[in-house]
């Protein structure tokens, strides 16, 4: 639709699906428990059965890869499985670890604790104490949302510590000084939260106190996004670093110590930094101007703190971006420092060290040219760190493999993931779509090599907060779609951070129109290109993807033959005032203001959506235990379609958070519910039984 012919909503907060926004209203539950019903005696039965079975066979297959993280001189990995749904955090040595069946020490059963405390309880993380790690809090959701219980747990005697660290359900996390104090970043407590439902202050809490008591060292106003605050201790000295987040791109930071913060980095707002064994470092999202240089957008600038400090300005450049080539981020393991690179969408990982008064330079070989390569740390502590460095690298048709890279030793496989799906037939390949604009817009394809023109496409797409939308082996649709013939794509539009905050800014606020019309050319393309029909296309998206599938359902219906929407976004009028909405504002704009409400409302589809339209069949899902992302979007959108005649379905799971479910038996049956639900509605029943 030309901008020019888009209608102006004269009563944008006329809403009378309201009641569906409380989460637990018995009105709402009813609703919920009609629409699950509805959708699963469509749906439900031994093809969705068999789907399910098959996915989680996948999920807790017992060679599975166990990822782990060196606490000490033990690796310790959470492990869920068919036996252990919830989980077990167990540990070993690396000298089993390196072999093919592990030996494995529990250290907790969750089932075990859940059943024992009636409790909803899933894992979300461990913090163990630097040194000794023979103490950790414990993170855990009720539900598998972001608000977390915190307790202390003993980890050689296997119990949780009677009158140890325990605080309440909320938002944050902690920071350990020392085995006695504790800096608490957490929204639990009277005025303690912000706008956005984070963190407003960072507490100093004492062993034996309550953390009701703890003194603040540091607080922020409500309308901002979060307090944060971390400890460096690379250096030998205990330094901790105070911020405040003003938005989710831009903070403010403080060098102090336990008495609160002392001396202000004077950095741009919009700059990501980083402490560590005297260094700076310094990546700044907008030009940055100084006195005698200028440092271009998505640089990493290196200058020595004290120096830098002192007044002085002279950094040092260890990566310039290019328009194809962007830096997705970094990290310190030992002395080396990683980037992480996407060098026109090829994942690069470089290793830089100082030595002799320079910054020395390698690269990680062997990583995928279409294909995806993770690194990260293998100590929990970055102070410390040995310098090992774990990588994993896949490709869509290539599950997982994972490297042990050690200093000045070529990295070595330690573990490979179990082939998930046939991959036989099958080939990848790169494309590009033009844009209502003209911009160039990325697409991987996976299916078979040659095609009838009406193959069935799954196209999938996130476009959001510089999150880049990468070619993985994802199992699920490698199971339940490609091998039973089906053809996968996956889009790289605008807002993604793909090539850098450039192509993220052209996607974000009033851009995010256009990272719709990229995904719309992607679908388009396809059929020019001789792939497939547009009744044939399914398209899925979830959490912001929530708002491009249903602008594919409005703005492009005639595009697509099935959409599949997950725990989503949708309402842009009132997104911000739901739970973590505000905490967004930056991404999207305030719909409170009019200048922001002119170009919002018109990728509000909750709002857009008119009757009379050929509007594709959509399954709409989510979770009631979303606490960042409120259900009442997908509610809404899904009864409104419902009023205006329809073919819009619901389903809601109890449980899980900011995702597909708490365990593997509900990930599956959710995924296979989706997939199930697009194959038939796209027309594609003679799918073969998978095994």
């Amino acid at each position: 639709m030309p901008p020019d012919s888009r209608p102006t909503l004269a009563q944008p907060d006329d809403d009378p699906y309201l009641w569906l926004e409380e989460i637990e209203g018995s009105a709402a539950l009813a609703w919920v428990e009609r629409q699950n019903a509805d959708t699963l005696k469509r749906l439900d039965g031994p093809d969705l059965a068999r789907d399910q079975a098959a996915l989680q066979a996948i999920f807790d297959r017992p060679d599975n890869i166990p990822f782990v993280t060196r606490r000490g001189d033990r690796l310790y990995n959470y492990w869920r499985d068919a036996e252990h749904p919830r989980g077990l955090w167990r540990r070993t040595t690396m000298t089993e670890y390196r072999r093919e069946a592990p030996q494995w020490e529990t250290v907790l059963d969750l089932d075990a604790l859940a059943a024992d405390e009636g409790e909803d309880w899933v894992w979300r993380n461990a913090i163990s104490l630097p040194g000794s790690h023979d103490r950790a809090i414990l993170c855990l959701s009720r539900g598998g949302g972001d608000a977390v219980v915190l307790r202390e747990f003993d980890l050689e005697a296997k119990v949780f510590v009677e009158d140890g660290f325990i605080l309440p359900e909320a938002k944050g996390w902690p920071c350990w000084l020392d085995r006695d104090h504790l800096l608490l970043e957490s929204s639990y407590g009277e005025g303690m939260a912000t706008d956005s439902g984070y963190a407003r202050s960072i507490r100093l809490w004492r062993r034996g106190t309550a953390a009701d008591t703890a003194g603040v060292l540091f607080e922020v106003p409500q309308e901002s996004m979060s307090a944060f605050a971390w400890v460096d201790r690379s250096d030998g000295e205990e330094r901790i670093v105070f911020g405040e987040r003003l938005s989710f791109f831009e903070m403010t930071s403080w060098l102090g110590d336990r008495s609160g913060p002392k001396q202000r980095l004077n950095l741009p707002n919009d700059a990501w930094r980083d402490l560590y064994r005297g260094w700076l470092l310094v990546k700044p999202r907008q030009d940055w101007q100084l006195e005698r240089q200028r440092y271009p957008a998505d640089s990493l600038l290196v200058i020595s703190l004290s120096g830098f400090l002192a007044g002085e300005t002279d950094f040092t450049v260890l990566f310039e971006p290019s328009s194809k080539r962007s830096l997705g981020g970094f990290f310190w393991t030992g002395d080396r420092l990683v980037l992480s690179i996407l060098d026109d969408l090829r994942p690069v990982y470089e290793l830089l060290s100082f030595s002799e008064g320079a910054w020395q330079r390698d690269e990680l070989p062997g990583l995928p040219e279409i294909g995806v390569a993770s690194a990260w740390r293998l100590d929990s502590e970055e102070d410390e760190s040995n310098g090992d460095l774990l990588l994993t690298s896949e490709t869509p048709l290539a599950p997982k493999s994972l490297l042990l890279a050690e200093p000045g030793k070529a990295p070595a496989v330690l573990k490979r993931a179990p082939a998930a799906f046939d991959p036989a037939g099958l080939t990848v390949s790169r494309h590009t779509a033009r844009s209502l604009d003209g911009e160039a817009i990325p697409y991987v394809q996976i299916g078979p090599a040659e095609s009838d023109g009406a193959a069935p496409v799954h196209l999938t797409a996130y476009g959001g907060f510089r999150i880049s939308n990468l070619p993985y082996y994802r199992s699920s649709i490698g199971k339940l779609w490609l091998e039973c013939g089906g053809t996968s794509v996956v889009a790289n539009i605008r807002g993604g951070g793909e090539y850098g905050s450039a192509w993220h800014e052209a996607g974000r606020r009033e851009g995010k129109i256009a990272s719709h019309d990229d995904f719309a050319a992607v679908a388009a393309d396809l059929v020019e290109r001789g792939v497939t029909q547009p009744e044939r296309i399914a398209a899925e998206g979830g959490s912001n993807g929530g708002i491009l599938i249903t602008n594919m359902l409005t703005r492009y219906p005639e595009r697509f033959g099935a959409l599949f929407c997950t725990i989503p976004l949708i309402d842009m009028r009132r997104y911000s005032k739901l739970l973590a909405g505000h905490s967004w504002i930056a991404e999207y704009g305030d719909p409170d203001k009019p200048e922001d409400w002119a170009y919002l409302q018109h990728y509000s589809a909750y709002h857009t959506a008119m009757p009379g339209q050929s509007y594709p069949p959509i399954l709409i899902a989510t979770n009631r235990k979303d606490d960042r992302v409120h259900p009442g979007h997908g509610r809404k959108m899904a009864a409104k379609l419902q009023a205006l005649g329809y073919d819009a379905r619901y389903f809601e799971m109890a449980s899980g958070g900011h995702g597909y479910g708490k365990d593997n038996s509900e990930t599956a049956r959710f995924m296979a519910l989706g997939y199930l639900f697009l194959r038939r509605a796209i027309g594609w029943d003679a799918i073969k039984a998978v095994s």
